[in-house]
């Protein structure tokens, strides 16, 4: 059997650039190249001065990196945010460019929080570039957006809608979320709930984490907002504008959604408490109930002279009786008094 070459670049050309686009004023995008991109950056084509540039890079290939060293003048924080690990969402300005850590969140049916991937991006007046590791999500539905002939004006136009695709895949996060919560909350109502604190505390985890991950992000960008670089319009930052409001919805429905959980926690807790309760005081009754049948057994089963009705024929008749009655008694303390 013949073995093909192996594919060292993962998926992407030999300076590990996925896709890159080059965009023009009132025009669908045009796909170029690393090459293509490098010559027109030294020789611009006349009226081009403002077309725009977006290359996406996988950081699983070696190549990538060094490629953006040597063609590139990038910002010291854009290569510190390709090897630092972040727990949430970062944005910064370093030498008149905004450098952004962008998550995303690919969550699966199962609620699991392992498949959540992150991007760095450094936007200037005429580029756009990201670089990931993993594919994610947002990343391709907005690729599919520019080759479906959207047009797009600006780099941070672009930055706007790649803001808006990571809401609505929030939102749809949240959506699935809110519909297994209703039938958690109606089967507890119904006194049928077969779920476990376990599994809403692992669905409660989910959300907080996904509050962790992305919560910064609106604060960070409103930061930008009120102090915008010169060169970003007022259109786009208007766009960025509804973008973060967008995003500071969703995860304002996320926190409902946490404390909705947790009053459900507290509900449940409460049901097995009383659930619990209700078992011991059975117990408890059956226990105090047959306490004077252990208690007379015992007297009379000593083999020591002086029992009571050792001799009567009637012995038995009224031992028995008065056990009966002894019980009836405290049956009503317990039973009576309570109801």
């Amino acid at each position: 059997m013949v073995v093909g070459p192996i594919d060292t670049n993962y998926g992407s050309d030999q300076h590990g650039l996925i896709w890159g686009y080059r965009f023009s004023p009132g025009r669908p995008a045009e796909a170029i190249t690393t090459d293509t991109y490098v010559a027109a950056m030294q020789a611009p084509v006349p009226g081009g001065q403002h077309d725009f540039f977006w290359l996406h890079l996988s950081l699983a290939n070696s190549a990538s990196e060094s490629w953006l060293k040597q063609s590139l003048k990038l910002p010291t924080a854009f290569f510190d945010s390709l090897r630092t690990e972040e727990s949430s969402t970062r944005l910064e300005l370093d030498d008149d460019m905004l450098v952004a850590v962008v998550h995303d969140v690919l969550f699966e049916t199962s609620f699991e929080t392992a498949a959540v991937g992150s991007s760095s991006v450094c936007i200037g007046p005429q580029l756009l570039l990201s670089a990931r590791l993993r594919p994610l999500r947002s990343m391709d539905k907005l690729r599919e957006a520019v080759r479906a002939g959207h047009v797009f004006n600006s780099p941070v136009e672009l930055l706007a809608h790649l803001l808006r695709e990571q809401a609505n895949v929030l939102s749809e996060i949240l959506r699935r979320s809110t519909t297994r919560v209703d039938q958690i909350e109606d089967r507890l109502l119904a006194n049928r709930s077969s779920t476990t604190r376990a599994e809403l505390g692992a669905l409660r985890r989910s959300l907080v984490r996904l509050q962790r991950l992305l919560a910064p992000e609106p604060a960070a960008f409103f930061r930008l907002l009120n102090r915008p670089l010169h060169w970003i319009s007022e259109d786009d930052l208007q766009e960025l504008r509804q973008a973060a409001e967008e995003f500071a919805a969703s995860l304002g429905d996320s926190i409902s959604l946490v404390e909705r959980l947790k009053l459900i926690q507290e509900e449940l807790a409460a049901l097995n408490n009383e659930s619990t309760n209700r078992t011991l005081y059975v117990l408890t009754i059956v226990t105090v109930l047959a306490l004077p049948i252990n208690l007379i057994s015992g007297l009379f089963g000593m083999n020591v002279g002086g029992i009571p009705f050792y001799g009567s024929e009637h012995g038995f008749r009224i031992i028995f009786g008065s056990l009966m009655v002894l019980t009836a008694v405290l049956g009503w303390l317990a039973l009576g008094r309570k109801r």
